[in-house]
């Protein structure tokens, strides 16, 4: 079952909870069957990458995926984050907007 999230790829998040929090990166993968958002900057791990026939073996940092309940849209304009609603408008598309303030996201 895929899971309907309100955090999309290529939005400016902030971390709320955990060992990252109050860091903010951009959303660079979604993963809704596992409820988890991989952030730019965020999470890095070490990884070994086996020596291949053109490259030599080395240590790489990559992002860690974090769970989607520890991350929370970021409003920059602003300096807070962002309750996400929906709301349809007259032609029936579907949109993102604040909770609080009613604007798009």
């Amino acid at each position: 079952m895929k899971n309907k999230l309100k955090i999309h790829r290529d939005d400016v998040v902030v971390v709320i909870a955990g060992k990252h929090k109050g860091r903010t990166g951009k959303v660079v993968r979604v993963l809704p069957q596992e409820g988890r958002v991989v952030v730019e900057g965020v999470a890095l791990v070490k990884r070994h990458v086996k020596p291949q026939q053109d490259r030599a073996g080395t240590i790489i940092e990559k992002e860690a995926a974090i769970h989607i309940s520890n991350v929370a849209l970021w409003d920059a304009a602003t300096g807070k984050r962002v309750k996400v609603g929906y709301q349809i408008k007259e032609d029936g598309t579907k949109i993102r907007v604040n909770r609080k303030t009613g604007a798009a996201v």
